[in-house]
């Protein structure tokens, strides 16, 4: 199991509850996609993955490892293990150059030469960016840096991707570009997310998060189809799409 939360609950200092008893298993390879109302608890939910967020009842397990703030040696594991790429690129990019921004975590872990050379090049050939490897991120289109964000991720061979809001503001080239990319990465994926069509494209398995609760799990078809369901928890497809229904 690549994920494995249980009984998660969480409160803010100011008293407000976030999370109120969160159960999601997310198995080997799976690429489900985490989606629900602002407000609902998923950035919540996502920063408890690596240990940034800590302190209530529950646990959170990735690939068997227990999520612990206390310890040190497991957190930089589990934080190699959980890959987060966030909304804002620039957020993620900060070096002189796309090859140091992709070399930064695995240098972090004491990687050197040849080995991080090649991890570099791995990780840029996944997100179709070798060729800029020397360029200024900034100078970059906001669809490359996204990409060049992946690419800083992937670089640490991570056992869980997690995306936030992959497909904002970007043109559609850039949106179906970063589609393809994903959908070849040999790996978990959890993917928050607004947008419906690219949940539906790139995710066989939905859950909505609202009011800190899972309330729905399935077929992603299935989801999107429940009218009912999606405007119970304010989720709308766009105008004219439609999912096939199972």
């Amino acid at each position: 199991m690549s994920l494995s939360i249980k009984d998660l609950t969480f409160a803010y200092p100011d008293g407000s509850v976030a999370l109120r008893g969160v159960n999601l298993e997310v198995g080997d390879g799976d690429r489900v996609a985490l989606l629900g109302p602002n407000g609902a608890g998923k950035t919540t939910l996502v920063l408890h993955l690596n240990g940034v967020l800590h302190g209530g009842a529950g646990t959170v397990e990735v690939g068997g490892l227990r999520v612990e703030a206390r310890d040190r040696a497991r957190l930089a594991e589990i934080r190699r293990r959980v890959g987060i790429v966030f909304q804002d690129p620039d957020d993620q990019l900060f070096m002189p150059t796309v090859a140091e921004d992709v070399a930064f975590g695995p240098a972090n872990l004491g990687m050197r030469g040849a080995e991080l050379q090649a991890r570099v090049d791995e990780a840029l050939e996944a997100v179709g960016m070798a060729a800029h490897r020397d360029q200024v991120p900034h100078h970059l289109s906001f669809g490359q840096r996204r990409r060049v964000a992946v690419a800083t991720v992937l670089a640490m061979r991570p056992e869980l991707l997690v995306l936030d809001e992959p497909s904002s503001n970007l043109d559609p080239a850039s949106r179906r570009e970063l589609a393809e990319i994903l959908e070849r990465l040999p790996v978990t994926v959890l993917m928050v997310t607004h947008d419906l069509p690219y949940a539906m494209q790139l995710c066989p398995r939905s859950v909505i998060l609202d009011g800190g609760l899972i309330v729905a799990d399935g077929p992603t078809p299935q989801i999107l189809a429940d009218e009912t369901l999606l405007h119970a928890h304010r989720l709308e497809l766009p105008y004219g799409f439609h999912p096939v229904r199972p």
